[in-house]
């Protein structure tokens, strides 16, 4: 009886907390199974209960989760879109409902009904990817007498963070090019011409294959793949690798999430950086944005200038990413505990 009268007790004050409906895009990229994790952990630890969805890669999947979340009470929305675009509907009856929305890590485009957004600042995460590439070939002190050859792997065209990636990395390469210090052999440098769906590495790794056949079958040099993300950047290895480059003449690859197959990589010298979004970080500030909202607080964000979603723009909070490469791998990754050496095969 006493027991019974405990779990009552303890389920009125989680109801009392609140409902939170959590909807990530898929479990097939090790990143987003993380994001769902931590997410549903901090906010179960903070007395919320916690609807946490994932939908495949499939827009109408995520539409009918985040349906059945509003009409499952719940009290705020955290949704990391498939397509920023098509959730307008949808997002209109949360609306209606008083349900606020937060962006997680993808900005949801073309409708009022988005209430904030966190994420990490993805400009920087391309301009860190850019500078990490002016760094490893030495662009500063080239000239185009001895330029260096690169190609360019970018995201997926519907994710709106996929051009953040991409511009900041340009921004910084693309003075180079100009001056003919470097050279895409493949002449693909417009986002529409370098896009990877659904940032599949099986994509990325087809194109490459294309691109090798095309411009490096004769032993043509290629110095560096920008990749904007892990998957692009394993589906890369995996050409390159395939084709017979070996490791003394790989090369230089970067990426972005410290995937556990890429930080292996990385270890082994197939792979020379990633971008380190910690998504503990994120989800804390969104467990924090949550608390703010249901306190009828002001959530704490910083950047009210850069994030329009085509209906005006939308409160931001960004956190600041780092990269990880042979040298910090083990001080950010295992020395943090977001990864043990077993994970990473040590």
């Amino acid at each position: 009886m006493i027991l019974a009268l405990v779990l009552t007790m303890t389920t009125a004050v989680f109801a009392a907390k609140g409902k939170i409906g959590v909807a990530m895009p898929t479990q097939s990229l090790q990143r987003w199974n993380q994001d769902g994790a931590n997410m549903k952990a901090q906010l179960e630890e903070a007395g919320y209960t916690v609807d946490l969805q994932y939908a495949n890669n499939n827009v109408a999947t995520q539409i009918s989760q985040l349906e059945n979340m509003i009409l499952g009470g719940a009290d705020v929305l955290v949704i990391a879109s498939i397509d920023g675009s098509a959730l307008g509907t949808v997002l209109e009856t949360a609306k209606l409902e008083g349900i606020p929305v937060i962006a997680y890590d993808r900005l949801i485009m073309e409708t009022d009904a988005v209430s904030y957004y966190a994420t990490f600042d993805n400009y920087m995460v391309g301009t860190i990817q850019g500078e990490y590439l002016e760094d490893a070939l030495n662009l500063e002190n080239r000239s185009a007498d001895d330029p260096a050859y690169i190609e360019i792997f970018g995201g997926a065209p519907d994710d709106n963070n996929a051009r953040y990636f991409f511009n900041g990395a340009w921004d910084v390469i693309k003075p180079y090019v100009k001056s003919g210090v470097v050279v895409v052999p493949s002449g693909q440098t417009e986002f529409e011409q370098i896009a990877t769906m659904n940032w599949s590495s099986a994509n990325a790794q087809t194109r490459m294959d294309n691109l090798i056949a095309a411009h490096y079958s004769a032993g043509q040099e290629l110095d560096a793949v920008l990749c904007s993300n892990d998957s692009t950047a394993l589906g890369v290895t995996n050409s390159l690798l395939g084709a017979g480059f070996e490791k003394d003449n790989f090369p230089v690859i970067t990426g972005q999430d410290c995937d556990i197959a890429n930080t292996k990589n990385i270890i082994a010298g197939y792979q020379s950086m990633s971008i380190f979004k910690d998504t503990r970080t994120l989800a804390a500030q969104v467990v924090e944005m949550v608390k703010a909202i249901r306190n009828n607080e002001e959530p704490e964000i910083n950047n009210t200038s850069d994030y329009d979603n085509g209906t005006g723009i939308i409160p931001t909070y960004l956190c600041e990413p780092v990269f990880a490469d042979i040298n910090n791998y083990k001080e950010l990754l295992i020395d943090s505990g977001y990864y043990t050496s077993e994970q990473l095969g040590l």
